[in-house]
């Protein structure tokens, strides 16, 4: 919401209660009924960590195993951790980048789409979104969800005047920020996606002098519950101490909780509604604010999940199929460990007062110890420990495997470590790609989520830009151009959102297409060279591509061209160093295109009296 909301529903105290009281109530029965995820995404969090010794208890809490003889070994054997950080590093290779094509080759199209895609540029820098992005990928890997909150905020943007108490009045600008799964609270658990909820709840707690300044109130801080990370001290039976990390609940001192209920239009509320409540106070109550050009109102909420469930509004976790696997594995290490114990200890068999068993526990048998005991007594020995079994060794090899298997990420994305087996590069380049197409669905979901993010920056321009804005673009020609617009100049239905896949078109895949395009002459035009623009995009493929290369005459001659369409010119004569036959082609295409098609007839002699002239040029 924006940061100071002027427009609401006015309500008598009593009013305001109820109002208040209904939407506690409602908040508090969504935490009831969600209880169940986020004790998940807490044991999943815990597992991430490394406190994997903890479960769901029957009373509906996050507890810890306890030990059954001081004896036992509970090391952590954390192999969750590297199957994150592996999916994490090839997910992020999802560049947050959003690709504007236009509808058709017009130039009014090909004008909205430099607009859009330079305030999408402009959009995403000034939020910092690439390190977004990388942020809730990390949610929905751990917990399965993780959401962005786009919404308009009336005291960012640029001075555009002074107020009564010569303060500055901004123009407002879009802000994107990542909201936990644990501040969203769905009308119901079993809605599939976002639009599907009658309603959504974001809570969150905020210091109280934020509170106080957004909202002119006057209110008293409190402790409010959260889950942060702790490190946990724990005794182990064959290292001693060893420290994990893990989920607790703790509290944030002077916060108060502000919680936002979005209603999407019914019956009662044709335009929506929208419900903001600071502690105790009502601070805004009124119709939703956000809407598209065509009147639908949205939620400024874009859901991300890891691995899409049917008929649930949450997304499942890797960590969840992986936990059982993971407990298992370290029983087994375990066991193994404490077997190597007994081997390298012992296990000393004493007969009843033949030897001061205080002092053989206290100091043991160490090495040219003298050892008395009782005469006539049968002298102390070692019991026969075996060795490991085989079974075991087994069990953690299959351990392993099912791990792989479950997480989606082998051998090769975990350690880079290439089976023993595979001598062929074509072998190599098809495990990648199998590698990379077992975690295409969660990339698939990412770039969803980052398109529907791009709609939203865009409408709500459309919506709220309505005063003159700066924009620059640089197109792939490297010109650089400068747009001053409000919001009346975006056309949304001139444009489309795109993007691409780059874990199955990787970097090194690009490059190695690139090379073979160049011997075979591919790229080359009728003169068997390389245009600019074709030079240019090769080397920002290369990531090279601050190296300067100049337009040839033909390029600017095109541009200039283009230029002359938009300006529509009728009286200013031809260059006499224009390159006619280029022009006489630009402007040809110019008037044949849709935009052309409905030029008035006054615009369409103008340039056809144009052509005129180039063509006595020649």
């Amino acid at each position: 919401m924006t940061s100071k909301t002027k427009e609401r529903f006015y309500y008598s105290e009593i009013e305001d209660k109820i109002i208040i009281d209904s939407i506690l109530n409602d908040f508090k029965n969504r935490q009831s009924e969600r209880k169940s995820y986020e004790l998940t995404w807490e044991l999943n969090l815990n597992f991430y960590l490394g406190n994997q010794y903890s479960f769901i208890t029957n009373n509906g809490v996050v507890g810890n195993i306890e030990k059954q003889f001081y004896w036992e070994n509970q090391e952590v054997f954390n192999h969750i951790a590297p199957i994150i950080e592996a999916r994490l590093s090839k997910l992020n290779k999802i560049k947050p980048s959003l690709n504007v094509k236009a509808n058709s080759s017009s130039n009014k199209d090909i004008y909205a789409t430099k607009l859009a895609k330079s305030i999408l540029n402009s959009t995403v820098e000034k939020n910092s979104f690439t390190s977004m992005v990388s942020t809730a990928t990390a949610w929905s890997e751990i917990s399965g969800t993780s959401f962005y909150k786009i919404n308009w905020d009336s005291s960012l943007g640029n001075i555009i005047g002074i107020d009564e108490n010569n303060k500055g009045i901004k123009n407002g600008d879009v802000n994107i920020s990542v909201c936990s799964p644990f501040e969203i609270f769905p009308s119901s658990n079993s809605c599939q996606e976002i639009e599907d909820c009658e309603s959504i709840i974001h809570a969150r707690p905020i210091p109280v002098s934020t509170a106080n300044q957004t909202w002119n109130l006057n209110l008293d801080g409190e402790d409010i519950d959260i889950c942060e990370l702790s490190t946990n001290s724990t005794l182990s039976g064959m290292t001693g101490r060893t420290d994990s990390s893990k989920i607790i609940h703790s509290t944030k001192s002077n916060h108060v909780l502000v919680i936002e209920r979005y209603e999407k239009p019914s019956h009662k509320y044709p335009d929506g509604k929208l419900t903001i409540i600071c502690k105790d106070k009502l601070v805004y109550d009124g119709p939703m604010p956000y809407k598209t050009p065509n009147g639908e109102y949205f939620y400024p909420f874009v859901k991300q999940v890891s691995i899409k469930r049917l008929a649930s509004f949450w997304g499942g976790s890797v960590i969840e199929r992986c936990i059982p696997i993971q407990r298992s594995y370290n029983a087994i290490k375990n066991k193994k460990h404490e077997f190597i114990t007994r081997l390298t200890s012992g296990v000393l068999a004493v007969e009843d007062g033949s030897v001061d068993v205080d002092n053989l526990e206290t100091e043991g048998l160490a090495p040219g110890k003298i050892l008395i005991y009782r005469n006539g007594s049968t002298p102390p020995k070692f019991l026969e420990a075996g060795t490991i079994p085989n079974e075991l060794e087994k069990e953690e090899e299959k351990l392993l495997e099912e791990l792989s298997t479950l997480s989606s990420v082998s051998d090769l994305s975990s350690n880079s470590r290439i089976p023993g087996n595979l001598n062929s590069g074509s072998a190599l380049s098809l495990l990648i790609e199998q590698d990379n197409s077992r975690m295409s669905t969660t990339a698939e979901n990412i770039r969803t989520a980052i398109k529907n993010i791009g709609y939203i920056i865009l409408n709500l321009y459309k919506q709220f830009a309505n005063t003159v804005r700066l924009n620059k673009f640089t197109d792939a020609n490297g010109t650089l151009e400068v747009f001053y617009w409000n919001n009346n100049d975006l056309n949304l239905d001139d444009i489309q959102l795109e993007s691409s896949n780059e874990l199955e078109n990787s970097h090194s895949d690009k490059k190695e297409l690139i090379l073979s395009l160049l011997n075979k002459g591919i790229l080359e035009d009728n003169t068997n060279k390389l245009s600019a623009t074709t030079k240019k995009s090769i080397l920002k493929i290369c990531d090279l591509e601050n190296i300067e290369i100049s337009k040839d005459t033909d390029e600017l001659h095109k541009e200039r061209a283009s230029k002359e369409n938009l300006k529509l010119i009728s009286l200013e004569t031809p260059f006499e160093i224009d390159n006619h036959k280029l022009h006489i082609e630009e402007h040809t295409r110019f008037l044949i295109s849709d935009e052309g098609q409905k030029l008035s007839k006054e615009d369409t002699q103008n340039l056809l009296n144009h052509i005129k002239l180039h063509k006595n040029f020649i």
